[in-house]
C-alpha cells in the first residue's frame, strides 16, 4: 500500500505530545512487549535515496544504444538492473533539471 504525503492526516496536539514524550525516552525504557515477533529472516537495511522521489510510475519502453561495458556492469548487479540504471539516470536528471544546464556530448 502506498500513501502520498498529501494524504497523511495532520497529527493532533495530543498525538504530537505523546510522540515527543516517546522520543525523549531511552530505548531500553520503551515497552515493546505488544509488538509481534518478526519472522526469522535476514535483515537488510533499505537503501535510502535522500531528496530523490521516484517517478510517476509510468514506464516507457525505448530502444537505446549504450556502451557494452556499462550494460554488462549493470546486468552483473542482478535482478532489478534496469531499475538501477533508471535511478542513475534520474539522479543525473534531478541534478541538472533545475539549473537549466544543457548537457552536450561528454
Amino acid at each position: 500500500m502506498s500513501v502520498r504525503l498529501s494524504e497523511i492526516p495532520e497529527l493532533t496536539p495530543e498525538q504530537k505530545k505523546r510522540l515527543d514524550a516517546l522520543a525523549a525516552l531511552p530505548d531500553d525504557q520503551i515497552d515493546t512487549s505488544d509488538l509481534p515477533e518478526l519472522p526469522n529472516m535476514e535483515w537488510r537495511p533499505r537503501t535510502v535515496y535522500v531528496g530523490l522521489m521516484p517517478g510517476p510510475g509510468r514506464k516507457k519502453s525505448v530502444t537505446i544504444r549504450l556502451d557494452e561495458d556499462v550494460v554488462k556492469w549493470f546486468k552483473r548487479q542482478g535482478k532489478g538492473w534496469q531499475t538501477k540504471m533508471n535511478w542513475v539516470l534520474r539522479l543525473y536528471f534531478a541534478s541538472h533539471r533545475k539549473t537549466g544546464v544543457k548537457v552536450g556530448r561528454p
